[in-house]
């Protein structure tokens, strides 16, 4: 299970670069960082590349699907449904326990700000809290099917892990599911008539018999 270190950095990392840009305080050391300003924006590369400040009730990438509650609760349930196969495929391919853990750890990185943010902040009750997203790249023009996007969403890296996790995950998982049912597909029977290897020593030459 050592890709859960890789699982515990990224939730790390997510929920580092989430505070620097909102700002926290820690009262007893008496260390305030200010953060950034809700819908502040600042060029790190012109505009290819800036932070953002927004909050996002929503799914990854802004999708809403259901109310607030409904979100942190599926993302509760689907956090533990990954964490449990992962316990289970513990054995199996490398790649794909490495895609999982990707995902796992976007899902955490995320709810963590949907259960806490709320409350910690003091905007929201217990699992009402938004998801904080910085990362403002720029994208080609599209104009399709009333479509019309110039940039693309703004996200954080919790949504960066589960976007890899799963493009990882549709590039290998049939492969090495193929690989490992071969390699537990049990011996083909013999056929009728068919006899299998034995351990006598093969035949020596015919002796002509004596008269």
């Amino acid at each position: 299970m050592r890709v859960l270190y890789l699982t515990a950095s990224v939730v790390f990392a997510d929920q580092l670069t989430k505070l620097l840009v909102k700002g926290f305080r820690i009262p007893f050391l008496h260390f305030y960082h200010e953060g950034m300003q809700l819908g502040e924006s600042i060029p790190v590369i012109g505009d290819l590349f800036r932070l953002t400040y927004i909050e996002n009730p929503g799914m990854a990438f802004g999708i809403e699907v259901g109310g607030r509650l409904f979100i942190t609760v599926f993302s509760i349930l689907a956090s533990i449904a990954i964490a449990w196969y992962l316990y289970k495929i513990r054995n199996e391919s490398f790649v794909i326990r490495l895609s999982l853990a990707l995902i796992l750890a976007g899902a955490v990185g995320n709810l963590i700000d949907r259960v806490f943010y709320g409350v910690i902040f003091g905007e929201a009750p217990l699992f009402y809290g938004k998801v904080v997203d910085f990362v403002d790249l720029d994208f080609i023009d599209l104009n399709f099917l009333g479509i019309h996007m110039t940039r693309w969403a703004v996200f954080n890296i919790a949504d960066a892990s589960v976007t890899i996790g799963v493009v990882m995950m549709l590039l290998f998982h049939r492969r090495f599911t193929h690989v490992d049912a071969s390699a537990r597909e049990p011996a083909t029977p013999l056929a009728s008539g068919e006899t299998g290897p034995t351990d006598d020593p093969p035949a020596g030459p015919s002796q002509p018999v004596s008269s």
